[in-house]
């Protein structure tokens, strides 16, 4: 059974048709990017998938049981971290366990279960504005896992970075997801991104948007930091530029 499954959603606002006949599935621990162009409709799809808006047509499900329009099922992680400044790391990224109904000592026990492997010891009574911006990001995925451990929306989490941080970045995820077995779908602008991080890349193009085509990242994960200059991630590139 697929983890996650999108079968034949389609949205219109008004009269201008952002998605058409949409369908995709990820299987545990898998992550799959959309890439595509801005206005492609990635975010409205994200919204659909996550319960935030319904669809014209078309169905959702988590592990079989369909989830279309119920929002809560499954985390969603926007460009921003959102970290509340007031707000301490722990009691941040404890705070979806919090709105769960767990009392605020066993939210935090639970949460520093996790910091070490999330690369966040040390920062836990640290507030916001005192972290990296690659530490926020951590902080904010950490939340992200804990709102729910199944899968994970990713909405271009990390291009706010810069280039070097990016790169460190991508390196710690494809470890801590590796470990956690996290289902994700991520949303990238960024090509090289996509094809570092993903097992498979569906191309979302046109408008209204379709997914044209779907490539497999064949290489193991992690990659190797020099896989960027393999000719076969080349190939990969080449070929998508080319559908774009």
């Amino acid at each position: 059974m697929e983890k996650l499954e999108v079968r034949g959603v389609s949205k219109s606002f008004g009269d201008q048709a952002v998605l058409r006949d949409i369908s995709l599935s990820l299987r545990q621990g898998e992550l799959v990017s959309l890439l595509g162009i801005s206005g492609g409709g990635k975010t409205t799809l994200f919204n659909i998938i996550s319960g935030l808006l319904q669809p014209d047509a078309g169905q959702v499900f988590l592990d079989g049981e369909e989830i279309t329009g119920r929002p809560g099922k499954i985390s969603y992680m926007l460009q921003k971290d959102l970290l509340l400044p007031y707000r301490t790391v722990e009691d941040n990224v404890a705070l979806p366990l919090i709105l769960k109904g767990v009392k605020k000592p066993e939210a935090r026990k639970q949460a520093a279960a996790l910091f070490e492997q999330f690369g966040l010891s040390g920062t836990e009574k640290r507030y916001p504005a005192q972290l990296s911006g690659g530490m926020r990001q951590r902080a904010a995925l950490l939340r992200t896992y804990l709102f729910s451990h199944n899968v994970a929306l990713l909405d271009e989490p990390f291009s706010a970075l810069d280039t070097l941080t990016k790169t460190a970045m991508h390196q710690w995820y494809l470890q801590v997801m590796e470990q956690i077995r996290l289902t994700t779908l991520f949303i990238t602008h960024d090509i090289d991104e996509a094809i570092v991080l993903s097992d498979r890349i569906c191309l979302l193009t046109g408008r209204p948007g379709r997914i044209t085509e779907e490539i497999v990242i064949r290489e193991p994960k992690p990659r190797p930091e020099d896989f960027r200059l393999s000719p076969e991630f080349l190939e990969y590139k080449r070929r998508i530029v080319a559908k774009l």
